[in-house]
């Protein structure tokens, strides 16, 4: 069966134009159409921008501020006026490549930075960078964005915050939200004999390697590296926490009780090791030796008079 809708001559079949008239008749259905359709084109759109924020703070927030001035690395408010987007796009995919490279600008970046290598983020691609950029671009535009940054207490810690730090550090002081203690992975030269793990660097001298007690006290409120953000992303340190340890930092620093390169104990470690197990064997080698012999020596003696008959 086939019918005419104005002059076009149309099949059984209700096309789209029949349907939009059939809309149009119907007011409420009209309004639940435009809604929804509303609802579709801004589906996702304040998830998007939830998502991004929270990327920034999982792998930026750490060495960078929007508007806060200097952190770690530098400050990410208008930082599109300063290189294209393709080159910032690269860079934030692979910074040690552009580094390498020779590219003068990352090698400027890199050299303000004190030599901090910005790092390659797990599951970065060119559309999630570029997301990132428009989201610092939008957050530049504020009069306050929210990664403008919190300034740190410059007064000096008292003993007690940095004997708090400590007990945290090693692991006598559990840490509210549970994440494992900091002498799992590191070591500090003023913790002594406990020398602490060698998974990650050595924290002797990391408030001045990361440019001061706020660059250090971001970094604890979100670690970017994925050892440390796979344990403290869903157990974050808290402010108190963040404030004992940069303490405990800090005066290690200055500690000279144990100031040495603890690198040496390890390889007396190992050589008293070697040592003790050769020491061991030829002792041991000294007392079965005999015994070995007592019941070789007949052996042999037995086999020669057998042959010689």
């Amino acid at each position: 069966m086939k019918r005419i809708i104005g002059n076009q001559l149309t099949s059984g079949k209700r096309t789209l134009f029949d349907r939009s008239l059939f809309l149009l008749k119907s007011p409420l259905k009209t309004i639940t159409f435009f809604m929804l359709f509303g609802l579709i084109l801004g589906y996702g759109s304040p998830a998007q921008s939830q998502d991004i924020a929270q990327t920034f703070k999982q792998n930026c927030s750490s060495c960078h501020w929007i508007g806060g001035g200097r952190l770690i690395g530098p400050d990410l408010k208008n930082v599109s006026q300063r290189k294209d987007r393709d080159w910032h796009v690269r860079f934030i995919l692979d910074p040690k490549a552009m580094i390498d490279s020779g590219d003068p600008y990352a090698k400027k970046i890199f050299a303000e930075a004190k030599n901090v290598l910005m790092l390659k983020v797990p599951g970065m691609t060119a559309k999630l960078a570029n997301d990132l950029l428009d989201f610092i671009e939008a957050e530049s535009k504020l009069d306050s964005s929210q990664f403008a940054g919190k300034k740190v207490a410059l007064g000096p810690f008292s003993a007690e915050d940095a004997a708090k730090g400590l007990e945290l550090f090693t692991g006598r002081t559990k840490l509210e939200n549970n994440a494992p203690g900091c002498i799992n992975c590191h070591t500090v030269n003023s913790v002594g004999g406990s020398l602490g793990g060698r998974l990650g660097p050595d924290l002797t001298q990391v408030v001045a390697r990361l440019q001061g007690r706020t660059a250090i006290t971001s970094w604890l409120s979100a670690p970017p590296t994925a050892t440390m953000k796979s344990q403290f992303q869903n157990k974050p340190l808290n402010e108190q926490e963040i404030k004992s340890l940069v303490a405990y930092f800090e005066s290690s620093a200055n500690n000279d009780r144990y100031n040495f390169d603890s690198s040496i104990i390890w390889i007396a470690v190992i050589f008293c090791g070697f040592g003790g197990s050769l020491f061991g064997l030829i002792l041991f080698s000294g007392i079965w030796g005999k015994r070995f012999r007592a019941v070789r020596h007949p052996l042999v003696k037995l086999s020669k008079i057998r042959g010689e008959s």
